[in-house]
């Protein structure tokens, strides 16, 4: 069953988890649509997942626009949703409007995501005033990294946890879909939760959010010195990986690959002919030499 914003509110509604994870390619976008999930989000995480960045400021509109193609392309049941990077929103309601309507026109994503609370009001509203779902982002908001002073978690103290209060009622007042809530304590994230007519969806935030999400990458031990506390590895693949490019190197090296079966036969005697015909076309190199 396609997945939309409205079926995400049916299953708030009926007690069904949501399912979310991080894709950025057509070939992990295929195996995460098959495998069921309701919604992929092509985040900004990209850029430390996939182009090597230490953060996600330096992602752009390009990127976002690039990646979130190829995940569309492999997308057949899942709501694609796809971040607004780093000052693509912030600088006017213009500026927020113009580059959503790009991830959805350019990329063919079904929603786009922001970070941020009552500051980023104004352009939620009128995204969603242009036909075009909007996600939001409170908690721990990578793009306000330097303004943290780190990846901490966020909402421990009463007026941390009072402006996420407020800033949640905000955002769904202004008209967003759904809220992720990133790295708050799982109690506040449950409460903030039921108190919310929209899906919650938590990383690092506890079970009694509507749903969940995780990078794909974290998820599946690709990284053996990257592990945030609340990832769960479901599968050791990164360490199959590893395994796997060893292997290929060994039997390189080795010789014992290609082998026979990972080979293409010929005709011996077309290609007796052709040694021929090379002997004859050396011949009268040397002749004519």
């Amino acid at each position: 069953m396609k997945n939309t914003v409205q079926t995400l509110k049916h299953q708030k509604l009926g007690g069904d988890k949501i399912t979310m994870l991080t894709a950025y390619d057509y070939s992990t976008a295929k195996l995460i649509d098959n495998a069921g999930v309701n919604s992929i989000l092509v985040g900004d995480s990209l850029g430390m997942v996939m182009l090597g960045y230490d953060s996600t400021l330096p992602v752009t509109m390009e990127d976002m626009i690039h990646h979130t193609k190829a995940v569309t392309r492999a997308a057949e049941n899942a709501l694609v949703v796809a971040d607004l990077p780093f000052m693509s929103y912030q600088v006017s309601v213009e500026s927020a409007v113009i580059n959503a309507g790009r991830l959805m026109k350019e990329a063919g994503a079904h929603a786009v995501k922001l970070e941020g609370g009552m500051e980023v009001c104004n352009q939620i509203r009128a995204i969603t005033q242009s036909s075009i779902p909007v996600m939001g982002h409170l908690g721990l908001t990578p793009q306000s990294v330097n303004a943290f002073g780190g990846y901490k978690v966020q909402g421990r103290e009463y007026p941390a946890a009072q402006k996420l209060l407020e800033d949640a009622l905000a955002v769904q007042e202004a008209g967003a879909f759904a809220i992720v809530f990133e790295c708050i304590p799982a109690k506040l994230a449950g409460w903030l939760t039921k108190i919310l007519d929209i899906p919650t969806i938590g990383i690092g935030a506890g079970p009694d959010c509507d749903g969940q999400v995780l990078v794909y990458q974290d998820m599946l031990a690709m990284y053996s010195d990257m592990k945030p506390k609340f990832v769960k590895a479901f599968a050791a693949v990164g360490e199959l990986m590893s395994e796997g490019f060893c292997g290929y190197i060994n039997e390189t090296k080795s010789g014992t690959f290609p082998a026979a079966e990972h080979t293409y036969k010929t005709d011996e005697k077309m290609l007796e002919e052709l040694k021929n015909y090379y002997r004859e076309k050396i011949n009268e190199t040397s002749e004519n030499n």
